[in-house]
């Protein structure tokens, strides 16, 4: 019996590896610059520099799965110091690195939207985070891509839970 359920997995294996076609896989370097829009110490980090890669893996379909990580670093600071009703410190966002998944849509093939969503890293906090966004292709072959996105990270915060969010622009060129 176990030489059956074997010698079956084995064929079954087969028959998906070489039925299966080759999906295409793009992956984009890029390199965004991420204003903040709201937060609770807004004046210590209004504005990151970073850099990103996304792969958009192909399907076939109009609907393709995504994977993308970034990070950024805030630079800029007012050195200010800030606390809350209870005289307790508001840490600033020196930097953070989101891990996000979600599905891209091609409405056009020059343009896609794509909505994403992970965790965040803030200050030793893990956080939950969306991001959509707006891609497009400079040219038909699609070597260069632009992007604008909206990202909100939920809940920042130790004490007081304040929605952190900015807007990114990226640029972006294919890897493979």
């Amino acid at each position: 019996m176990r030489k059956f359920i074997l010698s079956f997995l084995w064929c079954f294996f087969l028959v998906q590896a070489f039925s299966q076609s080759s999906n295409k896989t793009a992956t984009f370097l890029f390199a965004q610059v991420t204003p903040t829009i709201n937060d609770l110490t807004l004046g210590n980090n209004p504005l990151g520099m970073g850099l990103g890669i996304q792969s958009i893996f192909g399907t076939g379909g109009k609907f393709k799965p995504t994977v993308e990580i970034t990070g950024d670093a805030y630079l800029l600071n007012d050195k200010v110091f800030r606390t809350n009703g209870n005289g307790a410190e508001l840490l600033e966002v020196p930097a953070m690195v989101n891990l996000l998944a979600g599905a891209a849509f091609a409405s056009a093939k020059n343009m896609y939207v794509s909505l994403v969503a992970g965790p965040s890293f803030i200050n030793g906090q893990t956080l939950f985070a969306i991001k959509p966004s707006f891609g497009f292709y400079f040219s038909s072959k699609q070597r260069w891509t632009g992007k604008i996105s909206y990202i909100n990270v939920f809940n920042r915060g130790t004490v007081i839970k304040e929605n952190f969010s900015s807007v990114s622009f990226s640029l972006g060129i294919k890897l493979f």
